[in-house]
């Protein structure tokens, strides 16, 4: 293996003959994931004047979604549009940039924890999400992770065909569109009485819950539980209307689509008339217009996990300015733990990250500034990451193995 010498001296000369080689100025920041909590930091850092680069692999939580609601000045429109339409007005600022790619780890470079650095590994892919073969290295100093959450969606045929479409897990997303219309509630017992109350100015006529075989003594002792210890939800379900079905679902059949594809695209809100049909292993079936659904979730990637981000409840700690445990990486958006999953959160959130790092990139650059440290590449630069970027991928001229010492 070359000795680890040469290897700095090379990124040190290349620098000094500026050479067409030359070891990458790091970004400030680097942005992974490309919805709208992302979209909403790079915003934020472009207008003052970050340099940042985006990376987005193309997975959006919503990319099944017909239409995105309740989002001010955009609503009823589809969840691309919004996002090229920020990309649209974000292209007009110099500093930042966005590709394609999967970020495959983040390596902290730097190991002061006072001046963070890291490595940022990445696999290209086209517009489409598919991945390619070729790698990049990047250097930064800070992270925004803007990963996002994964639906877990059971097995049972038809829910994740229909997923997104009439079967919905957020009333403000889509539960207008379903107004008044037979409606079915997905999920635990436990999750019924907040469900009913989140629906009931939208549907409160024709409601019935399917709870999949929940309905036993120890689920009520739960639901009681999960209600504050207060039984009483057994007679608010009553009094409501509202049937619960203990059953257990089979398959969910789609009878109708409710997509109008003669609808006006510049209104925010038309009716949407699906139609389902609940089938059981036992007994009939039951037709309904919509579906909410109460189904768990999971981090989409486990980048901060790795990187030795804390998680509660399975989703990233952070405090009020998005930091999280991990010196110079921010979490944004659905992933991170202030459990509020719309978009408008997710682009305030976003927002609120740039805000923090773009003061805490300054603070840093002025204890450097203080310290008389002129020469800030040769400290950002340590051997693992000086290592990573001038080796090469393996099978290249130059590549020297991993770095080992």
């Amino acid at each position: 293996m070359a000795p680890l010498s040469s290897l700095l001296q090379l990124a040190l000369a290349t620098l000094a003959l500026g050479g067409a080689c030359r070891v990458q100025e790091p970004y400030d920041v680097i942005i992974v994931g490309g919805g709208p909590s992302g979209l909403g930091a790079l915003s934020g850092l472009a207008r003052v004047r970050r340099k940042v680069l985006l990376i987005d692999s193309a997975e959006y939580r919503n990319a099944q979604t017909r239409h995105m609601h309740d989002v001010l000045g955009f609503d009823g429109v589809t969840p691309a549009y919004f996002r090229w339409a920020a990309r649209k007005q974000i292209s007009h600022y110099d500093t930042v940039s966005w590709t394609n790619g999967t970020v495959e780890k983040i390596v902290p470079a730097s190991g002061d924890p006072s001046f963070p650095l890291f490595t940022v590994t990445t696999c290209g892919s086209n517009r489409h999400g598919v991945r390619t073969k070729k790698t990049h290295h990047h250097l930064a100093r800070r992270i925004v992770l803007a990963t996002g959450l994964r639906d877990l969606l059971p097995a049972t045929p038809g829910i994740a065909e229909n997923w997104a479409r009439g079967e919905y897990w957020c009333p403000w997303c889509d539960g207008h569109e379903h107004a008044d219309q037979p409606l079915g509630l997905v999920g635990p017992l436990t999750a019924i009485p907040g469900m009913v109350r989140e629906t009931q100015t939208l549907n409160n006529r024709d409601v019935v819950a399917f709870v999949n075989g929940t309905d036993t003594p120890q689920g009520r002792l739960d639901t009681t539980a999960a209600e504050g210890g207060d039984a009483r939800w057994m007679e608010y379900l009553r009094r409501v209307d509202v049937r619960v079905d203990n059953r257990v679902i089979a398959s969910v059949e789609r009878l109708a689509d409710g997509a109008d594809p003669r609808a006006d695209p510049s209104l925010p809100n038309v009716p949407e008339y699906d139609r389902f049909r609940v089938h059981f292993t036992e007994g009939e079936p039951v037709d309904r217009a919509a579906l909410m659904v109460s189904f768990g979730k999971e981090q989409r990637s486990d980048l901060g996990e790795r990187l030795g981000v804390a998680l509660y409840g399975g989703q990233m700690y952070t405090n009020a300015g998005m930091l999280t445990n991990v010196p110079g990486v921010y979490a944004v958006g659905d992933a991170n733990l202030d459990n509020s999953t719309n978009v408008p959160h997710a682009v305030w959130s976003g927002k609120r990250a740039a805000v923090d790092l773009h003061v805490d990139l300054e603070r840093e650059r002025e204890r450097k500034l203080l310290a008389g440290n002129v020469n800030r590449r040769e400290a950002e630069l340590d051997p693992r990451s000086v290592w990573t970027l001038m080796n090469g991928e393996p099978g290249d001229v130059l590549y020297a193995g991993d770095f080992d010492k």
